[in-house]
């Protein structure tokens, strides 16, 4: 008995040794990580860098934009924006037409206006100045025709001045008539300048609301869908801008030549009447026939 309690003794001291040696290694094991680890680690988890998945083809023809060159907005806008569009441009073909037509008609009229008016200021007689200016049509031409008709009417006129009045005033209607004729077609010059930004605005207007609509047939909101859409609308606008502003300075720029035009013609009226008064002033110092004619009914 005292035998078999010793060995019991000594198995639970072994026991007991062994767990001393292990409660040490036990202690130099690391703990688990804390969840502040975990949260750390999170992120650079996130940083990698991600692999997309493969995008179908047909995904990417359908976010592609369309063409928008001008030719190619043009094709895709709604029909109502392409007639706007014709139509401005119709109009900018107008413009650089008229003004084309215009500035070599206005350039060669100034320029033989010029012309007569020197012809005119060389000659010392009337029937020099008649001589001398050539019956081409011509504005300066038609003014000194009517101041010799007017003379011829007035041949047995008793008084110089009413002669002078009368011609005047023909030269008066010349003038006013040559300035309407250099004026004409510039008109729809005026009309272009001031109505093509606003047909050139419904244009956009009009294209603007057809990408709402359609942004509400496919709800969705993607840049894709409404850019070409508002593209084609702002072309109108630029278009409307690009009939409009040389239309302006060409109305402009013709509204000065044109009153250059007029002044160059009073200033070949005012030496057809100082030609006219010098020969009246002539004749009545030679004293004409009229004039004998005059005393000899008063003495009567």
């Amino acid at each position: 008995m005292t035998k078999f309690s010793g060995h019991r003794i000594s198995t639970a001291a072994a026991i007991a040794f062994g767990l001393v040696l292990l409660v040490p290694a036990f202690a130099q094991t690391p703990a688990a990580p804390p969840p502040a680890t975990v949260q750390q680690v999170a992120p650079a988890a996130a940083s990698a860098p991600v692999t997309e998945a493969p995008v179908a083809a047909s995904d990417i023809v359908v976010k592609l934009p369309r063409d928008l060159s001008p030719w190619g907005m043009f094709m895709a806008a709604d029909t109502i924006v392409k007639a706007i569009m014709i139509g401005l441009v119709f109009a900018s073909v107008l413009t650089w037409t008229i003004w084309f037509a215009k500035a070599i008609e206005l350039m060669a009229a100034r320029r033989r206006t010029r012309e007569a008016i020197a012809a005119l200021a060389q000659a010392r007689s009337w029937r020099d100045a008649v001589a001398a200016i050539k019956n081409d049509g011509d504005g300066i031409a038609e003014m000194v025709t009517a101041a010799d008709a007017e003379l011829q009417l007035s041949a047995d006129a008793l008084f110089a001045d009413g002669v002078k009045e009368r011609i005047a005033s023909r030269l008066e209607r010349l003038e006013a008539g040559a300035g309407r004729r250099m004026i004409r077609g510039t008109g729809i010059l005026a009309t272009i300048g001031a109505t093509a930004p606003f047909v050139g605005l419904f244009g956009t207007v009009w294209g603007i609301m057809n990408s709402f609509i359609g942004i509400s047939k496919q709800h969705t909101t993607n840049l894709a869908v409404v850019a070409p859409g508002i593209a084609e609308a702002l072309l109108a606008t630029a278009l409307g801008l690009a009939a409009a502003i040389p239309a302006v300075v060409m109305y402009n720029m013709f509204s000065r030549w044109t009153a250059n035009y007029r002044a160059l013609h009073a200033d070949a009226a005012a030496e057809i009447l100082r030609i006219i008064g010098r020969d009246l002033d002539r004749s009545t110092l030679n004293q004409r026939p009229i004039d004998r004619r005059r005393p000899a009914a008063a003495a009567e």
